[in-house]
Order: C-alpha cells, then sequence, then structure tokens
C-alpha cells in the first residue's frame, strides 16, 4: 500500500533540499523523498510502499536540522 505525506518548509535553495533529501534517506531508508520548491509552501513529500510516514519524526528531524516543516492534512 502507497502512503503518502506532504509537508510544508522553509527549504527554499535547491542544494539544501537535494542535502535534505540525501540526509532524510539516510534516516529513513524506506521513504522515497522528495521537494517542490517551486511551490510557495516550499513542499516536501514522503513516500512509502512498506510502513506508515512517522510524521512527528520528519517533522522533529526537520525542526533538528534548522527548518520548519509542518504537515499539511
Amino acid at each position: 500500500m502507497k502512503t503518502v505525506r506532504i509537508f510544508r518548509t522553509n527549504v527554499f535553495q535547491d542544494q539544501d533540499a537535494s542535502q535534505l533529501a540525501s540526509s532524510l534517506h539516510g534516516a529513513y531508508p524506506h521513504y522515497k523523498v522528495n521537494f517542490d520548491l517551486t511551490d510557495e509552501e516550499r513542499i516536501l513529500r514522503v513516500e512509502t510502499h512498506q510502513l506508515p510516514v512517522e510524521i512527528n519524526a520528519i517533522v522533529n528531524y526537520m525542526m533538528t536540522l534548522g527548518y520548519q516543516c509542518e504537515h499539511i492534512e
């Protein structure tokens, strides 16, 4: 079963998004992660086919790295 969660962030630079995606993938290897910085909400999209997305863990991880992150329901 495919699960997708969307988050609003304050990531503005492509280089930061790339580094964050790699970092998130390292911490959560079962997630597919990408950013849409062209969207006004600077979207972080997290997808998985195996396990549910750990929403609070993603938000806390991003905040630990110094970024704002809010789950969009």
